[in-house]
Order: C-alpha cells, then sequence, then structure tokens
C-alpha cells in the first residue's frame, strides 16, 4: 500500500476563529491510499457553500478530478470514501462518487442530518451510498477506522499499515501537528507518573498509539508527526 496527500486548495480562517491578531490561511488535504483492493480516498475536499460562508473562509479550491488524475485515478477507480467528519471542506467532492461507500460514523450523519453542520447538497445527493459505523472498524485488510471525536462528535481518523510502518490520517482530530505532538507527550508525562497537575489528552490517543505509529498526517496541516528517534 501507499499513500498520497492531494492538496485540494485553502481557505482563510479568521483572526476570531484562528486565536490570534491575524488570520490564518490553512490548506485543505485529503489523501489517496493505494490499496490491493482498490483505491480508498480519505476526504474529498471544499464543497459549495453559501455565500455567507464563501465570504467567511474566502475559500480557493483545486478541482478533485485534477487532483486524482495527476495521481493517475479517477473518480470511478475509488472504491471507497472515507471521510474524517462531515463539514463542507471534508466532504466537497464526495457527489463525485455515487454508489461509491462513503464510510461514516453514524452518529457524524445523523447530526449532519439535522441541520447546522453542514451543507445538505454535499449529504444526500443523488447515489449516495453511505457504510454508517458505531466505532471502530477493519474496513480493508491493513486498514482501520478508529473514532476520534474532538472536533465533532463524529469525528474518525484512518490508520492504514504500511511496509515501513503505520500511517495515521487523522483528519481534523488535531488542528496541527504540534497539538498532536503536545497530547502525545501529555500522554506520556502521564504514563510515566508525572506529578500532576498535567495537561488533559484525548482518550483516544491511547488506542492510536496501541498502532505505533511511524507518521500522522492531518487535514489542515502540511506538517508531518514522527515520533523522537533514539540515539
Amino acid at each position: 500500500m501507499r499513500i498520497r496527500r492531494l492538496d485540494l486548495g485553502y481557505f482563510v480562517r479568521p483572526a476570531s476563529e484562528a486565536g490570534g491578531a491575524h488570520p490564518r490561511v490553512e490548506p485543505v488535504l485529503a489523501y489517496l491510499v493505494s490499496h490491493e483492493r482498490g483505491p480508498i480516498l480519505f476526504d474529498t475536499g471544499i464543497g459549495a457553500a453559501s455565500p455567507e460562508t464563501e465570504a467567511h473562509y474566502r475559500p480557493r479550491r483545486r478541482g478533485l478530478r485534477e487532483a486524482l488524475a495527476a495521481a493517475g485515478v479517477a473518480p470511478e477507480d475509488i472504491t471507497l470514501v472515507v471521510n474524517c467528519h462531515l463539514h463542507f471542506d471534508h466532504c466537497g467532492g464526495n457527489p463525485l462518487f455515487p454508489g461509491t461507500p462513503v464510510v461514516v460514523q453514524d452518529v457524524e450523519l445523523a447530526t449532519a442530518r439535522a441541520g447546522g453542520h453542514t451543507f445538505d447538497a454535499l449529504i444526500d445527493f443523488p447515489g449516495v451510498t453511505y457504510e454508517e459505523l458505531k466505532g471502530e472498524a477493519e474496513i480493508r485488510p491493513g486498514v482501520w477506522i478508529v473514532p476520534t471525536p474532538r472536533h465533532t462528535e463524529g469525528h474518525q481518523s484512518l490508520v492504514v499499515r504500511l511496509s515501513d510502518g503505520t500511517v495515521v490520517l487523522a483528519g481534523q482530530a488535531h488542528d496541527f501537528a504540534s497539538d498532536y505532538a503536545s497530547d502525545h507527550l501529555a500522554r506520556e508525562a502521564a504514563r510515566d507518573g508525572v506529578e500532576p497537575p498535567l495537561p488533559p489528552y484525548r482518550p483516544w490517543l491511547d488506542r492510536l498509539a496501541a498502532f505505533d505509529p511511524r507518521r500522522v498526517l492531518f487535514a489542515h496541516d502540511a506538517s508531518v508527526w514522527e515520533p523522537p528517534q533514539g540515539p
């Protein structure tokens, strides 16, 4: 198996959401997993949004068809679509895949259909086929879905066993590789018995750590987390 990162554009997060004095420009990244049973696509880019959302985030899109073509793949070749969650900047290309199973946590789909979470046209389009999960599952040999609720209750990550080690496609479980690194160290400190107070970390980090990941990749950060190397 191989993993290829796809650049699907960017958006501008307003200063009020970026936590600082200035806006922040964030990439929108998807990942193509080559598998013996056919390609898997993790996230599909920025979808059509309301005028208010367009003005708020000022997105710049790169076409998913073009990004796939550069990787030597057509939408018809994709055998599974996995969305980390169903916000419009992660499931925007889903309507290109009628009849292709879209793997999602049941709570995420229910939240999306309840309104105020995303845009309806990206969720229930003609030919949509969902595979709803309730928790963890091995969806292909060597490929796992792991629930990583944080950004949304139904957020999920994809874990892929490669010949040179395990890769976690973490989506927006953390916004940045540095955030993941901080939580990883907080977990390590707690396990080492460091006296409180310590920063909290999400309990699903224990599950991800059990896969002994060699790399962790993100949806809005081109940086890659790797474990510290010994001497």
